[in-house]
């Protein structure tokens, strides 16, 4: 095979490897209604969100510790979640809505329901 012919095969290869990869990607997305927010580096990102109302929010712990979402109302409150795991809540009234973990509490966020 020629250097000129091994290119373009490498280059279909890439391509399509590419393309392979965006495909699985978008069949990953979640639905419209959700949101999420990563808890990382002991801070959750983002720390304000703004969404609809009946709108379901999913934390999901991506340090290599365990944390919390609970809310300053008592409205919500997740176990430990631990690295990868999740945590989820429908948010169905307007408002506006803070949380911490209540294993570090220097953790904080915020959510607004319109």
């Amino acid at each position: 095979m020629t250097l000129g012919r091994s290119r373009a095969l490498l280059t279909v290869i890439g391509v399509t490897a590419l393309w392979l990869f965006a495909a699985s990607s978008l069949s990953n997305a979640a639905p419209p209604d959700a949101t999420q927010i990563v808890i990382k580096d002991f801070m959750f990102g983002p720390n304000s969100l703004t969404i609809k109302a009946g709108s379901t929010v999913t934390w999901v712990n991506k340090d290599d510790e365990p944390h919390s979402v609970v809310s300053d109302t008592g409205l919500f409150r997740s176990g430990a979640v631990d690295t990868n795991e999740t945590f989820s809540y429908k948010f169905d009234k307007p408002g506006t809505y803070h949380f911490t973990c209540a294993i570090h509490p220097r953790m904080v966020g915020t959510i607004i329901v319109q």
